[in-house]
């Protein structure tokens, strides 16, 4: 069974950008050694646009084949005319206002995403599957998150879009790896406790 990681940066508060969204002030944080980081161990996360720019868009994706995001995270890339901002992986976007896919690489799901989650992650693969947001999609998906990456920027936002738009309810992780970096960002690792 596949796992479906929320890799996702956040403020120490929790929020993952400002109360419309906006993740821009965490831009700063991503440093040279922050870079090497995520070019080795999470290329994948990288835009297309991105990885070019940095010299490895043909790095090999060591962890997910497939990106699940939702309809306000995926605007950031049409904004820019950019239709399929993560094409070294198979796309879905979870929208129920977008009607038809701009791209061939994206796939579109307007209902049943629960079901399709738990399609994607039967299959038969050694890739797993990354949870790129946003705050509402989270939440609907918080019961099928497997694993949670969170980059830690040492900002406080005091309000904003929290990690997870969902209603309370505890749901139990185990700490498994806590990375530093010599600008203040950590990067936890939880696994899911079932």
């Amino acid at each position: 069974m596949r796992k479906l990681t929320y890799f996702i940066a956040c403020s120490i508060d929790g929020f993952i950008g400002d109360p419309g969204g906006d993740a821009t002030s965490m831009y700063p944080f991503v440093t040279e050694e922050f870079l090497g980081f995520l070019k080795t161990e999470y290329p994948e996360t990288v835009p297309a646009a991105g990885r070019e720019a940095l010299g490895f868009h043909d790095a090999k994706n060591q962890r997910f084949d497939t990106v699940i995001q939702g309809r306000a995270s995926y605007q950031l890339a049409l904004d820019t005319d950019v239709t399929s901002p993560y094409a070294q992986l198979r796309e879905i976007v979870a929208s129920r206002t977008l009607k038809e896919s701009p791209d061939a690489n994206v796939e579109l799901i307007s209902e049943g995403l629960v079901g399709r989650v738990r399609e994607l992650k039967a299959e038969s693969s050694d890739l797993g599957i990354w949870l790129c947001g946003g705050s509402q999609l989270a939440g609907e998906l918080i019961d099928e998150v497997d694993e949670l990456v969170i980059k830690t920027y040492p900002l406080v936002y005091g309000s904003g879009m929290p990690m997870f738009g969902s209603d309370f309810r505890p749901t139990e992780f185990t700490l498994d790896d806590v990375r530093t970096f010599d600008n203040g960002v950590l990067v936890r690792t939880y696994s899911r406790k079932r």
